[in-house]
């Protein structure tokens, strides 16, 4: 059984009192969970952390406050230049028509800014607590000290995580770094600017980097190489490429790290290529080999605070009705292999399918699906055999189709589309499952990497830059390339070659100055009716107007 971290439901609860009793008495009745009476110990802090985690794995597990299936990652990936929207659903509505939709009063843009301030208020309640209390006991592994800073740190890391999310969806946001309680309740938000609450993040993640371990103690917890990779963004962010390369070799030179070069794991004898080994599950951790991995995800099926990811369902394409027009036949079943039931809700771009070299593993159909084969039961079990069109035998290939790129505003998509096969997964026993409950790469050294080659190319070392790609692109049998080719647009093509699927590639266009010209360059579902404006997500109207006592400016254009 994995280590998992266990999900704890942290509540106050109110409470009358009985007739005929004198339990409520008690100072601290063993019943009532409160911030006095949990943080008294290091295994009090961890249980808070762990709730605390649980709330950030929400980025790929749904929208669970509101009882939606919806993304939440969906705001920082899906209508960008490589990703847009199969169907018209949460952030994919929006992205279809920025001019109509991308308003102040659309669902997710609401849910998805108290989510994160939910985040920052639980870890201002651990990092207050570590740092005020006097009656704490911190004996545990490591000295009292160490666990203080270390619980400090994941805190402080996490808060900083969230920041990232709302300065790049929301700009100038209020700065929150206390804990909220019933006697500071605050009616008077002010809108704080990005480069304050920039200083804030290099703040917190310089203390985590310090007192955070390479390995970390539990699976799932973020570790000093993800810290050091978010502080060279930062630092690319804000216009400091020489302290951008410092952080990127920080992560690439620690010996523990290292890209997978070789095939390894659970399918290292079958048929595929090195670039996706790490994405199968029983591979994802770096104790099954993944030394490229900087964070991983935990999920796991059938167990007390597991939970699930539904990235396959929103990534993967709705496969079953590929078909659906040859002489009414759907041949293909759901299997193991083909990754159990996707929904195609977003999908790559044509131009994000065709950026590949022929010979390039990772725009292989291993990577990218771009075909199925028709296979017979025995292949396909535990499913049954696919179903045969007339004229079709077992063996036979069925292609999918980009021919046409997806384009327009309307609410249907396509069923033939290609998909990324990153979140190919699927419990054997229930193949139409939408939730996936295999461990995620969220973070990996290859990604680094860029960050380096574009510090490099910003400090104009051109020739080191295409050295520095040309180790990513040897891994996936890419042509390397000379200093002649590096250009910011080649390293952004580079990106999406490499971490379609993974990357906040929102942020990254945002952070380079590209969103909307390779937005309009390159989606043509719903990129078209993108302006300027739409660099930034309105602050919601129900956090407007809770503001009572001071007006909170809404960002320009809406």
């Amino acid at each position: 059984m994995k280590k998992l971290l266990n999900i704890v439901i942290i509540t106050i609860v109110i409470f009358v009192m009985p007739a005929c009793s004198e339990s409520w008495l008690e100072e601290t009745p063993p019943h009532l969970i409160t911030n006095e009476t949990l943080y008294t110990n290091l295994s009090g802090f961890e249980s808070g952390l762990n709730g605390l985690y649980s709330l950030v794995r929400e980025e790929r597990e749904g929208n669970s406050s509101d009882g939606s299936n919806n993304l939440r990652n969906d705001m920082a990936m899906v209508g960008t230049d490589n990703c847009v929207p199969n169907a018209a659903l949460a952030i994919g509505r929006l992205v279809l028509n920025w001019q109509s939709q991308n308003v102040s009063t659309d669902t997710n843009v609401k849910s998805d800014f108290l989510w994160l301030y939910k985040i920052i208020n639980t870890a201002n309640t651990i990092i207050n607590q570590a740092e005020t209390r006097t009656d704490v006991d911190w004996n545990g592994t490591g000295t009292e000290e160490e666990n203080k800073n270390r619980v400090i740190a994941e805190a402080k890391a996490l808060r900083a995580w969230a920041y990232r999310h709302l300065t790049f969806r929301w700009g100038d946001v209020p700065l929150s770094l206390e804990e909220s309680l019933g006697s500071n309740i605050k009616t008077d938000w002010l809108r704080t600017p990005v480069a304050e609450i920039r200083n804030q993040m290099k703040s917190d993640w310089l203390f985590a980097e310090k007192h955070l371990s390479m390995e970390p103690p539990v699976r799932g917890k973020v570790s000093k190489g993800a810290v050091q990779h978010y502080l060279a963004e930062l630092y690319l962010t804000i216009g400091k490429p020489d302290s951008a390369l410092l952080y990127a070799d920080k992560v690439i030179n620690t010996p523990e790290y290292k890209l997978i070069i070789e095939r390894y794991g659970v399918k290292s004898s079958q048929p595929g290529v090195v670039f996706m080994d790490m994405f199968y599950d029983g591979n994802s951790n770096r104790e099954e080999g993944n030394t490229e991995a900087l964070w991983v995800w935990q999920w796991e099926y059938n167990v007390v605070g597991g939970g699930g990811s539904i990235m396959r369902r929103w990534h993967s394409g709705s496969y079953l009705h590929t078909l659906i027009s040859i002489n009414k036949v759907n041949p293909l079943q759901f299997t193991v292999d083909r990754g159990g039931r996707g929904l195609g809700r977003c999908a790559p771009t044509k131009w994000a399918i065709e950026l590949y070299e022929p010979k390039d593993d990772r725009g292989s159909n291993f990577a990218i699906r771009k075909y199925y084969i028709l296979q017979n039961a025995v292949e396909n079990a535990p499913a049954p055999a696919d179903k045969l069109p007339p004229g079709y035998n077992y063996g036979d290939t069925i292609k999918l189709s980009w021919a046409k790129d997806l384009s327009g505003t309307s609410n249907s998509g396509r069923n033939d589309w290609p998909f990324v096969r990153k979140f190919d997964s699927v419990i054997p026993t229930n193949l139409q499952e939408s939730w996936q409950y295999n461990d995620q790469v969220y973070l990996r050294l290859a990604e680094t990497y860029l960050l380096k080659a574009e510090a490099q190319f910003k400090l104009g070392n051109s020739t080191d830059a295409a050295n520095t790609i040309n180790i990513i692109r040897r891994r996936a049998n890419a042509s390397e390339i000379s200093a002649s080719n590096v250009s910011i647009d080649f390293i952004l093509d580079e990106r999406s070659r490499e971490l379609i699927g993974e990357e906040h590639r929102r942020y990254t266009l945002l952070r380079t100055g590209k969103w909307l010209e390779r937005v309009q360059a390159y989606n043509h579902r719903g990129g078209q009716t993108a302006t300027a404006r739409d660099t930034l997500f309105p602050i919601p109207q129900v956090v407007i107007d809770a503001n009572l006592t001071e007006k909170m400016p809404q960002n320009p254009g809406f």
